[in-house]
């Protein structure tokens, strides 16, 4: 899913999880809302996500868990070396998704 660059990335997380039925939700700070740990919560999905600073009922989170996060935030910095990905050069969503393929396939062959 490719959403505007001042679109939060919370208005999408719930239709990227669709049909998934994964056991954990890794995420930051920014995923921290209450409806979104209510559909978690009802589809038996454990969130991973550190509360907010200002939160008033403060969560329990699995910070050992959330280390595995960084493998993810490793991948989208290498991913970024190449310019026409970070830069977005291709204006059209599917040859923007071409080349992230073209990518990853490049990082996971070196």
């Amino acid at each position: 899913m490719l959403t505007p660059g001042q679109a939060h990335d919370l208005t999408c997380a719930e239709p990227l999880l669709g049909e998934a039925n994964p056991e954990a939700l890794i995420g930051d700070k920014a995923y921290d809302a209450d409806p979104l740990l209510d559909t978690l919560a009802q589809r038996e999905i454990t969130p991973v996500i550190p509360p907010k600073a200002n939160r008033k009922t403060p969560r329990t989170c699995d910070f050992v868990l959330y280390c595995e996060r960084n493998l993810v935030e490793r991948f989208f910095n290498k991913i970024k070396h190449y310019r026409a990905i970070a830069t977005r050069y291709d204006k059209l969503a599917r040859n923007f998704l071409a080349a992230v393929q073209l990518v990853a396939a490049i990082i996971l062959l070196n």
